[in-house]
């Protein structure tokens, strides 16, 4: 009898063998350095952001966070390694609205919807529609009239193919039938710098890359893309104040790998939710334009399904293909 009740004993730790295992890693989780993978170069909104974030959580949790940014073929590069890593937690894609997979997707081996676990819906920002000071515009209207009497001519920096520049500026073009020419970098930064040495005129770029230059006067804000104007930006016009039905604002999201156990997702969401209420945080995302929110990881889910089936509808609309 006891000899019975003793291998019935053993045979239900080992049946709880693996919760147990995956509360561990739950309450442990980082026990070492994490990477944090962006698809982007430096200077972009989702560079700022990450930063800002990894900062933080390195300073409150006594381990490492690494920005690791492996940026090209408009984010998916960068989408790709992280699909190729231990599901374990310590690495992790930091990224945000970019739909390059959405385009020539059967030769995409990846996509934001079925090759991760979403984690973190981490903030949104505004659209930020600017030019170059030499373009003698000064507003949304004046930049319609021009691109309509010199078709083709004025050319817009984007972050790359399918990146949120360039999902805003087709959305544009396609709603005023504009006809602008599309110069694609490998990330915001480099966008933001090449429109600033005046080789492009116009860009719509996440307002959080941009704010600093516009404050500096080396680009001139129009408009954004919000339903409503920007509180930083209180004088500025929404676009559509200009072209009634455009919006567009960026998202910053956090994902793991498809496999990752649920309690350690779990645990990144609850810490990096967490860091998104320092005061440090919140007072350098306000100074950038951006607003921190707040979701589950199954809320988010749903969020990027929507998302994915509204800017496809562009994509198909805009006969957008890949170059």
């Amino acid at each position: 009898m006891t000899t019975g009740l003793a291998l019935r004993a053993v045979a239900a730790l080992l049946l709880l063998m693996p919760l147990l295992y995956a509360t561990h890693a739950h309450a442990a989780w980082p026990e070492k350095s994490v990477r944090v993978i962006i698809p982007w170069p430096p200077g972009g909104s989702t560079d700022i952001v990450g930063r800002l974030l990894a900062n933080e959580l390195t300073q409150r949790l006594k381990q490492q966070f690494i920005i690791d940014n492996r940026a090209g073929a408009g984010s998916i590069i960068g989408l790709q390694y992280t699909t190729q890593q231990p599901a374990d937690g310590y690495t992790l894609l930091l990224t945000s609205t970019a739909y390059g997979f959405l385009i020539d997707k059967p030769k995409v081996p990846v996509d934001l919807v079925n090759s991760f676990a979403p984690v973190a819906y981490l903030g949104v920002g505004d659209c930020a529609f600017v030019v170059h000071p030499s373009l003698r515009v000064y507003s949304v209207k004046e930049v319609i009239d021009l691109a309509k009497r010199r078709p083709g001519e004025l050319l817009y920096a984007s972050s790359g193919i399918g990146g949120f520049p360039h999902m805003s500026t087709e959305l544009f073009k396609m709603l005023t039938k504009t006809n602008l020419t599309h110069v694609p970098f490998k990330g915001g930064g480099p966008a933001a710098a090449d429109i600033m040495a005046g080789h492009t005129q116009v860009m719509l770029s996440s307002l959080p890359t941009v704010a600093s230059m516009v404050g500096a006067g080396r680009l001139r804000l129009l408009a954004t893309g919000g339903k409503q104007r920007n509180p930083k930006f209180p004088k500025t016009p929404t676009i559509a104040e200009t072209v009634p039905g455009y919006e567009s604002t960026i998202w910053w999201g956090l994902f793991a790998p498809k496999t990752t156990p649920a309690a350690v997702i779990a645990r990144v969401h609850a810490e990096f939710t967490t860091a998104l209420s320092s005061p440090e945080v919140l007072r350098r995302l306000d100074e950038q334009g951006a607003v921190p929110s707040r979701m589950t990881s199954a809320e988010f889910g749903k969020y990027m399904a929507a998302e994915t089936s509204k800017w496809l509808e562009v994509i198909r609309a805009a006969g957008i293909k890949g170059e």
